[in-house]
Formats: structure tokens, sequence, C-alpha cells
């Protein structure tokens, strides 16, 4: 399967709301999860709020991301911004850094369930670390799934932070708390 990948821009919105589809990626998060502001009521933002949201921030060109195609059919999706960007991060203790200035993170992957497993979320990732690398980033992390003690494959449902083992082909390290709740991947761009 040939898979090309292409930065998010205004134009591509209806290719990300195509992808997304009617439950908003996952139960109406429409990536907005890591963006959600203290005190923010999930349950009243899921859905169309979180859309709207996010097509605000994709129109005014605050919201960075790369999108995968196959045979022009949009088939995944990577978010990446400052860390700065996604103020929940700091809500989880094991997520913290001292840092957080410096770094850009890669919080969210989606991949169409027909395509899982064929090397959409690799593509996904490359591409977002050349695009955070011209744009001067010097540290980028990641939020991997903790790996199951028994060896298991998490669920794709539950893998949307990506999974140990991507990041870890892209030559990110484990970083903080290694068996905290939370997991947290870094690499020097």
């Amino acid at each position: 399967m040939k898979i090309e990948t292409k930065e998010l821009e205004p134009g591509l919105w209806p290719a990300l709301e195509q992808l997304f589809g009617a439950n908003g990626a996952c139960g109406g998060c429409w990536c907005m999860s890591w963006r959600r502001q203290k005190g923010d009521d999930w349950e009243k933002a899921q859905g169309e709020v979180n859309k709207a949201r996010l097509r605000e921030l994709v129109i005014t060109g605050k919201a960075h991301g790369i999108l995968a195609f196959s045979e022009g059919r949009p088939v995944g999706w990577c978010s990446f911004d400052r860390r700065v960007d996604y103020p929940r991060l700091d809500r989880a203790p094991s997520l913290k850094c001292d840092d957080a200035d410096r770094v850009w993170s890669v919080p969210c992957f989606f991949v169409h369930k027909d395509f899982r497993g064929q090397g959409v979320g690799t593509a996904l990732l490359r591409h977002a670390l050349a695009a955070m690398k011209a744009r001067g980033a010097e540290i980028a992390e990641g939020y991997p799934v903790k790996p199951f003690k028994s060896g298991k494959k998490t669920p794709p449902a539950f893998a949307w932070t990506g999974t140990r083992s991507l990041f870890a082909k892209q030559g990110f390290v484990v970083v903080g708390n290694p068996d905290g709740g939370k997991q947290r991947v870094r690499k020097q761009i």
C-alpha cells in the first residue's frame, strides 16, 4: 500500500472531517482531549463543540498535524504542536516536565480501522518529526500507551497516543517515570 502524507492546512479540513467521521475519531473527541482547559466540561464538549473548536484551530492555522492518504482517501492522522498548546499534559503528574517551553508534542494518532498495522502510524510520525524540525523544534515528545506486563497487544481503540514500539523505531527513549500510569518518550531533533 502506498501512503502519502500531507501537513494539515485549512484546505484539508474536509479530509480530516471525512476521516474522523460522525464519531469525531473517538467518542466525539475531535483530537481536543489534550487541548482541554482546566474546568472544561468534557461531557458538554464532546461532539459538535469539539468539532467546532478544532475546525477554528485548523482554519486559523493554530492546529498542526499530518494526514495520511491511500489512493486519495484519508486514512490516518497525527497531531503535533508545541507542548504548551496542550494544557492537559501538565495536569497529569507523570507527564509533567521542567522544560515544556522547549518541547513539541505528538499526543494523538488516529488510523482508520481498515488501515491499521500497515505503516500508517510510522509514516505520520516521520512526517511530524520533519515538520517539527522545520519549525526549529529541539525536542519531540510522545505519550505512548503503557504496554501490558503480560506482553498482550494493546487494543487499537486504546492506542490513540501511539505505542512504545512506534516511537522507539524513530529513536524515542522513555523518560520520566517508566513505571508511572502514563508514559513519556523523547527524541532530540
